[in-house]
């Protein structure tokens, strides 16, 4: 017989979703014969499943440790799938971490072999001993928001079911300001709101920008101000600041790029001879976009510096340029 005991992130869940998690290679009919019998209690009564659960709640298992052992998954092999490395961590309470995170790093899995910023964050939790193995089997922390693989900065992780669900609200009613620092290709020198609209090719990941309405095209709002220019070698870049108004797929890359500031180290929609003189200048290989600062609903505001290849190219260009602006 095994106990456990409804915490924070099962209660408000039914009873035979949280089994399912609980055991998660058993069939459902199994369970629910479990139940008819009371081989499967909840507070020592027999109980349907349809039960909506509390904090404080009892579950008992009136099982061998062998059966549970059999639907629970590989509960072993845990540890094994959530790798520990440090992480740049900007926040952390007790509902959510935000880290910074690094270019080259998926922020969740995009195939099954992969080890993305979810299975290091989740690795992080379990070696401090703010979550544990039984945990996971019932809840497992995940980040809230996306950036692409070669995008650095801001990534938010609900580390509980409240911190996941007031995080999802905020995002989906764009309640958090999301503010980007990118370095584009052209001279920049005052703020500027783009609207356009935004169609995507699915088959090649790609998308355009227009003017005009189309068909199926989303609409896109982005505003960016100039924080710095630098004149190099008589080609001018610009270090912008991006307000993120409408969040479509690449839309700060495609935008600016259709305005003719194209993000340096864009492999998509860059140019490709200023990407090949900053990868054997200044070993430049990724997009210099950073999520660079977010504000929450409640006012509060979070900041991530620059990191690896765009730190060093700012520091090359301010170092090397022939003129330099600052805004």
């Amino acid at each position: 017989m095994q106990e456990f005991k409804i915490g924070k992130n099962e209660k408000g869940q039914r009873f035979d979703k949280y089994l399912k998690k609980l055991l998660s290679e058993a069939p459902g009919s199994f369970l629910y014969k479990m139940l008819r019998k009371k081989n499967i209690t909840l507070n020592g009564n027999k109980a349907d499943g349809s039960e909506k659960l509390m904090l404080g709640d009892e579950v008992k298992l009136f099982l061998s440790d062998e059966t549970i052992q059999k639907f629970s998954g590989k509960a072993s092999e845990i540890s094994s799938q959530y790798p520990y490395i440090p992480l740049d961590i900007i926040y952390e309470d007790d509902d959510i971490l935000v880290i910074n995170k690094p270019m080259g790093m998926l922020s969740q899995k995009a195939a099954p072999g992969d080890v993305s910023a979810n299975e290091y964050i989740i690795g992080y939790l379990l070696r401090q001993k703010k979550i544990t193995e039984s945990d996971l089997r019932t809840f497992r922390p995940s980040v809230c928001n996306r950036l692409d693989r070669n995008t650095s900065g801001l990534l938010i992780a609900g580390k509980s079911l409240k911190g996941l669900q007031d995080m999802a609200k905020q995002l989906n009613d764009r309640s958090v300001e999301k503010y980007y620092q990118c370095l584009v290709k052209g001279r920049v020198t005052v703020s500027s709101k783009a609207e356009g609209w935004l169609s995507k090719d699915r088959e090649n990941n790609q998308v355009t920008v227009s003017e005009q309405k189309l068909p199926e095209a989303k609409y896109i709002k982005t505003e960016y101000t100039p924080k710095a220019v630098f004149t190099f070698e008589s080609q001018a870049y610009t270090l912008l600041e991006v307000h993120l108004i409408t969040g479509r797929s690449h839309q700060i890359r495609a935008h600016l790029a259709s305005l003719g500031y194209p993000v340096v180290g864009d492999g998509k929609y860059g140019d490709r001879q200023v990407n090949l003189w900053f990868a054997r200048k200044m070993k430049v290989h990724f997009q210099l976009l950073h999520a660079s600062r977010i504000r929450f609903a409640d006012g509060k505001e979070l900041t991530a510096p620059l990191r690896g290849e765009f730190q060093r190219a700012v520091e090359y260009l301010g170092a090397r340029a022939t003129s330099v602006y600052h805004n």
